[in-house]
């Protein structure tokens, strides 16, 4: 697979490229190049859509404020999408921005909010959330953009459980033991489905964790002997399932 390119601007557009594909930007994308980067027509940026891989386009002016871009080549291919959804209780603002972005960052390919008995963010801003997933996308060279759900309640998620699809419980009353043979010992195999739950602030209430410990393909972890906030405590679960049976493994 090409090398990525990290020098060269890149952006995220909603339409499909191909060769020679003319992609119009909208207001915001247009000031960004032209006033905060100061491209001028003719200037080389790197464009995807989370679809068709990353493309070098072209710059072509059409008037003072309006951009296209015209696709040439395909710098890289698109890859295949992992298999690993991330559950979640919804935090507040910032913190929330920043589980997102290392989610995508850390291989998420579904964001799934969940509302749990002690969560205290019950309102989601999907809008938000999704820019958050293209910003971190256009920062870090990712192509494969994960899917922002609807929130829905503990109770339909559990109801509505996939029992094909590992469940990783991040259970802070769990026995400290080493998480690497845990979930090597659970899932043997290379990027098998899995997913991965983080509760809120509070905890699970004692039902919910009843619940989670019934599921038939779960297995609960511990994240060590401190307590973590939830956003540390998604960057170092994901972090692990992608050591232990994810796409890290050569």
């Amino acid at each position: 697979m090409p090398r990525h390119d990290f020098r060269s601007p890149r952006l995220f557009v909603d339409a499909a490229i191909g060769p020679a594909a003319r992609i119009a930007l909208d207001k915001a994308q247009t000031n960004y190049l032209v006033n905060v980067l100061r491209l001028k027509p003719g200037a080389t940026i790197l464009i995807f859509n989370g679809r068709d891989g990353e493309w070098k386009a072209q710059i072509e002016a059409e008037g003072r404020r309006a951009v296209t871009l015209v696709a040439s080549t395909c710098a890289r291919p698109q890859p295949p999408q992992t298999d690993l959804h991330y559950l979640f209780a919804p935090l507040k603002h910032a913190r929330l921005d920043y589980m997102v972005q290392k989610a995508v960052e850390l291989g998420a390919s579904v964001l799934q909010p969940v509302i749990t008995q002690h969560t205290v963010a019950e309102r989601v801003n999907l809008a938000r959330m999704r820019a958050n997933v293209i910003e971190a996308a256009e920062q870090c060279g990712i192509l494969a953009l994960p899917t922002v759900q609807e929130p829905l309640s503990f109770a339909k998620m559990i109801a509505e459980w996939d029992p094909g699809r590992r469940l990783v419980f991040c259970d802070e009353a769990a026995e400290v033991a080493d998480p690497i043979a845990a979930l090597t010992g659970a899932a043997a195999a290379k990027n098998p489905p899995m997913a991965v739950l983080i509760g809120p602030e509070g905890g699970f209430a004692e039902h919910e964790r009843a619940a989670l410990l019934r599921l038939p393909n779960s297995v609960t972890l511990s994240l060590g002997p401190r307590i973590l906030r939830a956003d540390t405590a998604a960057v170092a679960a994901l972090t692990l399932v992608q050591a232990a049976v994810g796409d890290w493994r050569g």
